[in-house]
């Protein structure tokens, strides 16, 4: 198995242009506070919204970590908003990926060491 861990790191210096699809099962499973649901494509729709609407984002990796089956990474997103006064935003947090004997993500699970409202009161 190649070393997933390097391909995790270079998909969030690239976020979210060129990510590695390939390294998610089909019928992955995606949850975050705002989202939740399964397969590969909708993934891949979900970041194909934040690189049409969101501006300069960027993913910042601050840890990652393997232990067995599961992958741990702290990581903090910011960009800024396509409102007319650009308002930066930030959310920190971490996501648990979990993988299946083949290699392949089959969950991906983000928490936030903020909530939403901390997100939206970002934008004013």
């Amino acid at each position: 198995m190649e070393n997933i861990l390097e391909r995790i790191r270079e998909d969030y210096q690239r976020f979210p242009a060129d990510q590695s699809y390939d390294l998610y099962a089909e019928d992955v499973y995606f949850k975050d506070p705002l989202n939740q649901f399964s397969g590969v494509a909708r993934y891949q729709k979900m970041i194909g919204f934040i690189q049409r609407w969101f501006i300069q984002p960027q993913l910042t990796l601050h840890k990652i970590e393997q232990v067995e089956d599961q992958i741990t990474t702290e990581w903090t997103l910011a960009w800024t908003a396509p409102l007319p006064w650009k308002p930066r935003v930030e959310i920190t947090g971490w996501s648990e990926l979990g993988l299946n004997s083949a290699g392949k993500i089959t969950s991906h699970v983000d928490y936030w060491h903020c909530s939403r409202l901390d997100v939206v009161k970002q934008l004013f």
